[in-house]
C-alpha cells in the first residue's frame, strides 16, 4: 500500500473522525480480517488513532495533529502489508479496562471473560479478601492481572508452559504493580502442591486441528500452540475439567472459555451441569460449575 498516498489523504481530512473514516476505508478496501479487541475497520482505525494520541480525549476533540500523519499512515500500510493484529504493531492492547503489553509471544487479549471478571465473578461466586484464585494459561497474564485487580485483597496463580508468554505476563505484571499478589508459575496446568482456590478460569486452547488451517492470516502471528486443542479442541479443556474438583474449595467455581465447541464439550461430558454463561456484551462458549457439581466428571 502506498503510505504517502495514505498519509496525504489524512492531512487532506478535517477533524478526527475523517481519520478514522480515512483509515477504516483503507483497511476495508483491502480485505483484513479482524477479530483481535475488535470486530470491524472502524473500531480498529478509531484504536489505532487514539494509541498515538495517547487516548488524550482532548486530543480527539480538537483538530488533527498533523505530526500524527506519517506514523498513522505507516502503521496503517503495516497492518495491511504484513496481516499481523494491530496490537503487535503497537506493542499494546486493551482487556477489562487495562492495558497490556503484547507480542508475538502470547494471544492477543480478547476473551469475552473480561466481563465476568470486571463483576467480581457474581453472580457465580462470592470472592473476598485473601480467596486464591487460579489463571491456566496465562499468555500474556491479562486474566491473572484484571482478577487481581477486580477481586482487591485476592491471591492470584497463573500458569503456562510457555517461557516466552510468562516473560510477557512478568512485564505486565510488574507494569500494574502487582508483584505481590499475582504468582507466574512454568506448570502445564496445575501449579505444584496441593493449594486450592475459590475460583479457577482458563480460555485454553480450543481450535480443532481441522481449522487451525483455516485461520486468518491474523491468527498466524500468534502463537500456534494458544490455538491449538486437538481433534475436537477440547484435549487441555477436559485434563482441566478433571483436575479442577481437587483443586477448587467447596464453593468455588471453575470457570472456562471454549468458543464454539459447546456441542463437543456437551457430548464429551454429558452428564456434566455446567452453566452457558449469557455475556451481554456479546461472545458465547463460555461456561461456568460449582466445585460440588464437578463430581459428576
Amino acid at each position: 500500500m502506498d503510505a504517502r498516498a495514505l498519509e496525504r489523504e489524512l492531512l487532506a481530512a478535517g477533524s478526527n473522525e475523517q481519520w478514522v473514516a480515512v483509515l477504516a476505508r483503507a483497511f476495508d478496501a483491502h480485505g483484513l480480517v479482524f477479530g483481535h479487541g475488535t470486530d470491524n475497520a472502524a473500531d480498529e482505525a478509531y484504536w489505532l488513532l487514539r494509541h498515538l494520541q495517547g487516548y488524550d480525549d482532548a486530543r480527539f476533540a480538537a483538530a488533527p495533529d498533523p505530526a500524527l500523519a506519517p506514523q498513522a499512515a505507516a502503521l496503517a500500510s503495516a497492518r495491511i502489508e504484513r496481516r499481523v493484529p494491530l496490537a503487535h504493531l503497537l506493542g499494546e492492547a486493551w482487556f477489562a479496562g487495562l492495558p497490556f503489553t503484547v507480542d508475538a509471544r502470547v494471544l492477543v487479549p480478547r476473551s469475552p471473560l473480561a466481563e465476568v471478571i470486571e463483576a467480581g465473578f457474581r453472580p457465580w461466586c462470592d470472592v473476598r479478601a485473601g480467596d486464591r484464585l487460579l489463571d491456566v494459561g496465562t499468555g500474556s497474564g491479562c486474566i491473572a492481572i484484571a482478577a487481581a485487580h477486580y477481586c482487591p485483597g485476592t491471591l492470584v496463580d497463573a500458569t503456562d508452559t510457555s517461557p516466552g508468554a510468562l516473560e510477557v505476563a512478568a512485564a505486565n505484571v510488574e507494569r500494574h504493580g502487582l508483584g505481590g499478589r499475582v504468582r507466574l508459575v512454568e506448570a502445564a496446568l496445575f501449579p505444584p502442591g496441593d493449594a486450592r482456590y475459590r475460583v479457577i478460569i482458563s480460555n485454553p486452547p480450543y481450535v480443532p486441528d481441522a481449522e487451525l488451517e483455516a485461520l486468518p492470516p491474523e491468527y498466524a502471528a500468534e502463537p500456534r500452540g494458544a490455538f491449538a486443542g486437538g481433534p475436537d479442541g477440547l484435549d487441555l479443556v477436559r485434563q482441566i475439567v478433571r483436575g479442577a474438583r481437587g483443586r477448587l474449595v467447596p464453593g468455588g467455581i471453575l470457570l472456562v472459555e471454549i468458543g464454539g465447541g459447546m456441542q463437543a464439550f456437551e457430548r464429551a461430558f454429558p452428564r456434566l451441569p455446567v452453566t452457558w454463561v449469557e455475556l451481554e456484551r456479546g461472545g458465547d462458549g463460555v461456561f461456568v460449575i460449582a466445585a460440588e457439581e464437578l463430581a459428576a466428571v
